[in-house]
């Protein structure tokens, strides 16, 4: 690349350029320096790229220095109200999930195999994470009002016809895909606004904004498990739905953007370049994997508690709340410890320490040791939940593209949600008398095991093989 001296003959139009990009870079970790040359989202900028780096200013729909405050403010941290109120009830029912699995195991309201049963929070969950593949692009479109209001409504009318539900299809109908589809039309939006206020302190943002899904899944399994023997399992379900209006308000008037969307032709749903980034394509790939494992403990570790003869019934509702205990903390430390060492090095030891405590669960422990099982994977579970829209954000290098790449990349990972609790429930069996709770919990670690593995090899790849790097 031709070069030029500035006038005081110490600067080039290349060392110009290359500061530039260091300066623009969006988040800590994204450009780094080494001995060989510096690096972009883990792409080595060689000298030849330079030149087509700079014209980037003249490209409609590239990334343009922020006009707004970052990292602080009043209109920053409401944000991080609104978006934890949004994982309240978005994240937070579905780490409830496990006391509906338990209640619906009864036979109180209908009889079904734990499999099928397991469908119903699997469609839940991976509706509110599919979802981003349509909402992730809407959002890039400016349609945030009209996906909030949307998201709310269906929220609330589900639990709605949820507590008139008698039959298994209502409720698959009802709680399934209603409160699911629901939660994916707000849930990555939200996420997506908070790396238009953060920077430096993104990660800490994520993980407190995240930590409303582990309050969640305090309160509101306590809230079904005490009205339920009160007032039944109608009302029950309509307190929930009032409590989610209530705490959903917050969202529907102050999530905003920091900036009109710019005038021009829409972007395309896809991000077409994500096809061609390897590191982007395996870290969707490994989430798969992870995912597969996750939800094995997430959603059965309270009815194990109760048929293996560990916890009495009233105590196995409670093994819910205190793993979701637990994944408070872990939703909020290791985001805050991203901004200093990288999510990268974060997500994989988090999964194999996930995967040894799934192992645990084999030898049918005490109560006490289901408990402190519960507290560690809810709060190393937390992590695999929250810092993956971390991750995406670290390999998207056009933050104009944040919300469909989030959208994509969480959305094809939620396949692994979607397929991990049904396809434990058919390992487990429908015999009460022949619970195959060893092979449940083998699958579970095996895959998570795995996915750690992989995550490992991944950081290695985007720190380009360096063994101290973000």
């Amino acid at each position: 690349m031709s070069t030029a001296t500035v006038a005081n003959g110490q600067s080039t139009d290349g060392e110009f350029t290359r500061a530039r990009l260091v300066e623009a870079a969006t988040l800590p970790g994204l450009v780094t320096s080494s001995g060989s040359g510096d690096t972009l989202n883990g792409h080595w900028l060689k000298p030849e790229n330079l030149e087509a780096e700079s014209q980037k200013e003249n490209i409609p729909g590239a990334q343009s220095p922020p006009t707004h405050q970052l990292d602080g403010g009043a209109v920053a941290w409401l944000q991080v109200a609104a978006v934890f109120s949004v994982s309240f009830n978005t994240w937070g029912i579905l780490n409830t999930f496990g006391v509906f699995q338990t209640y619906y195991e009864s036979g109180a309201l209908f009889s079904e195999t734990s499999s099928n049963i397991s469908w119903i929070g699997a469609v839940q969950s991976g509706c509110v994470i599919l979802l981003g593949l349509i909402s992730g692009p809407l959002f890039d479109r400016g349609y945030l009002r009209v996906l909030v209001a949307l998201g709310v409504f269906l929220i609330v009318f589900g639990f709605m016809m949820l507590s008139i539900s008698s039959t298994y299809w209502q409720a698959l109908l009802a709680q399934g895909f209603c409160v699911g589809i629901g939660g994916g039309l707000i849930f990555m939006p939200a996420m997506a606004i908070l790396p238009q206020y953060f920077r430096s302190k993104m990660g800490l943002a994520i993980g407190l904004a995240m930590s409303g899904s582990s309050i969640g899944g305090v309160l509101y399994p306590i809230i079904f498990y005490k009205l339920i023997a009160q007032i039944g399992f109608a009302w029950s379900v309509r307190t929930i739905a009032f409590i989610a209006f209530a705490t959903l308000l917050l969202p529907a008037v102050a999530l905003q953007t920091p900036t009109k969307k710019p005038a021009g032709k829409p972007r395309d749903a896809l991000d077409w370049s994500a096809f061609t980034d390897g590191p982007f394509l395996f870290f969707t790939a490994n989430a798969i994997i992870g995912y597969l494992g996750l939800y094995v403990v997430l959603f059965y570790i309270s009815y194990f508690a109760g048929t293996a003869g560990v916890a009495s019934n009233e105590m196995s509702f409670y093994i819910v709340p205190i793993l979701n205990a637990g994944s408070l903390f872990g939703r909020t430390i290791p985001n805050a410890l991203s901004d200093v060492v990288g999510p990268f090095n974060l997500f994989g030891p988090a999964s194999i320490v996930c995967a040894i405590l799934t192992f645990c669960l084999i030898p049918s422990p005490t109560l006490g040791g289901v408990v402190a099982i519960a507290l560690l994977y809810g709060f190393f579970s937390g992590a695999m939940i929250a810092l993956p829209a971390v991750c995406f954000v670290h390999l998207t290098p056009d933050k104009t593209k944040i919300g469909t790449r989030l959208g994509m990349g969480i959305g094809v990972a939620s396949l692994g949600m979607l397929a991990g609790g049904p396809s434990a429930g058919a390992i487990l069996g429908s015999d009460p008398a022949d619970l195959k709770w060893t092979d449940t919990w083998i699958y579970g670690g095996c895959t998570m095991l795995a996915s750690g593995v992989l995550m490992i090899v991944l950081r290695f790849w985007v720190a380009r093989g360096k063994l101290f790097a973000k």
